[in-house]
């Protein structure tokens, strides 16, 4: 195999560190940094952004073609999702440890790590179209009618068939994202949106002589988007001047099973984590169906719209993965240490955006998704809490991804783990349903809970951050 150039030029998102910038004062040193996360976060916010908009152009499209069209696509989603972000959690920890090898110079050990992350990738995708295609007996569970769980199931099976590319696409991220080359899967996820919305239109409704799919053309538009996305990806891999040191065919090594262990000892910790806690407001969205569409409709608005955004902290996050990772590898462990207090701050100046807007402008939010008068109350009133926990979970998926560039990944599944089932969600429960003081509190209540459960991993992760003393991988 041949041994990737150390002497070609670093990608400009993630400049190399000189022996000036270690003297630098405290200060430069931060603002050096932050300048680096913008340029690192900015396209994985963008990234991000494309994604989430495959799932609002998917219910959109289907909404307009039926009511069971929309159940069937979000019941269908409401499935796949949890399953994904596990399997993507997995292979997120190829992004800090490639990144730690470029920064100790260790360009050599990238495409053999990239390869036993394809691997796990390709019996990841295995086990996912084993669930998806066989989803039926968790259907038949939710009591659905007919036509329902046939467009939920046709759906799945659609979709299914784009599961390898989305695996693959995650797994080269890991080698892209690691390199500090974040545009380049920004470009290629607005590839497939671009390719989605046109794909849905003749999938839905039937054009260009197909027939009429519904809901399940939602599937068939997803499945065949990734493929476009991930081929051009391994195209540009292929034909790229960037990336001609390193050649994704050429340098293929067989499984290594220590590195594969390596691997999966960083990622299993995250994909639980990612698991739990999208499984969480899963698992609260159940608990609130019994008190009426009408607050669980007013929740899932809140919901919708923290999520959004959730998509800048959770970039700021990633890119510090990325950033403490380099900053090991490269054995400067100070600036690391330097870097993950200051984001801190920088949590704290997103946080404190954030809630003003949904504090201020919850009566205005509210009336984008709906202009039901009690759904509306309800959206209002639990956007107040949405504002309070906006500092804690800000910090947290913060602090959470500065741990995975130090490749600590046990401990904090424990916290959030810790947070969201032995806090939260008890917690949630009795201040929602059993009489607390004077009665219950109803949907506030698993809001109030949300709180509470953030706040303890926020100041936990934030802890073990400021103590953890890492070692140069």
């Amino acid at each position: 195999m041949q041994e990737p150039d150390v002497s070609s030029p670093p990608d400009v998102s993630m400049p190399e560190l000189k022996p000036a910038d270690l003297k630098a004062g405290w200060l430069t040193q931060v603002l050096d940094e932050w300048k680096t996360l913008a340029l690192l976060g900015g396209p994985i916010l963008v990234a991000q952004l494309a994604q989430m908009a495959n799932g609002v152009i998917d219910t959109v499209m289907a909404g307009h073609a039926s009511a069971e069209d929309l159940a069937g696509v979000g019941i269908g989603t409401s499935l796949w999702v949890p399953v994904l972000l596990f399997f993507m959690g997995v292979l997120n920890a190829l992004q800090p440890i490639i990144s730690g090898h470029r920064g100790a110079q260790q360009l050599q050990r990238i495409m053999p790590v990239t390869w036993q992350g394809l691997y796990i990738a390709a019996v990841c995708t295995a086990v996912m179209i084993i669930l998806l295609i066989n989803a039926r007996p968790v259907l038949d569970l939710l009591q659905l009618d007919t036509r329902t769980a046939a467009i939920s199931q046709g759906y799945l099976d659609a979709f299914a068939w784009g599961v390898p590319a989305l695996l693959l696409l995650a797994a080269l991220r890991g080698f892209t994202d690691g390199l500090g080359h974040t545009r380049v899967i920004m470009v290629f996820s607005l590839v497939s949106t671009l390719f989605n919305l046109p794909l849905n239109y003749i999938f839905i409704y039937g054009k260009l002589g197909l027939p009429a799919m519904g809901g399940v053309g939602c599937g068939w538009a997803t499945a065949i988007s990734n493929w476009i996305a991930v081929l051009a990806l391994l195209v540009y891999l292929n034909r790229s001047k960037t990336y001609d040191s390193f050649h994704l065919l050429a340098d293929r090594v067989m499984p290594d099973w220590q590195e594969i262990k390596h691997v999966l000892r960083l990622g299993l910790p995250i994909g639980f984590t990612m698991f739990v806690e999208v499984s969480m407001f899963a698992v609260i969205a159940l608990f609130l169906a019994p008190l009426g569409p009408k607050v669980v409709a007013g929740h899932q608005i809140v919901l919708n719209a923290i999520s959004l955004l959730f998509m800048v902290p959770l970039s700021l996050g990633m890119a510090l993965t990325l950033r403490v990772s380099f900053l090991v590898g490269a054995h400067a462990p100070e600036r690391a240490q330097l870097l993950a207090r200051s984001a801190l701050v920088l949590a704290l100046g997103i946080s404190l955006i954030n809630a003003p807007v949904l504090l201020f402008g919850r009566d205005l939010i509210a009336s984008f998704y709906t202009s039901d008068s009690a759904v509306l109350d309800v959206a209002v009133s639990l956007f107040l809490f949405a504002a309070i926990f906006q500092i804690a979970d800000v910090i947290q998926v913060t602090m959470i991804n500065t741990l995975r560039g130090y490749r600590d990944t046990r401990i904090p599944m424990f916290i959030m783990l810790l947070s969201f089932w032995a806090v939260c969600l008890p917690l949630g429960y009795v201040l929602t349903f059993t009489p607390w003081l004077v009665e219950p509190m109803g949907a506030p209540g698993f809001w109030i809970a949300l709180c509470v459960g953030l706040t303890v991993a926020s100041v936990l992760l934030t802890y073990r951050v400021i103590y953890f003393r890492p070692t140069a991988a």
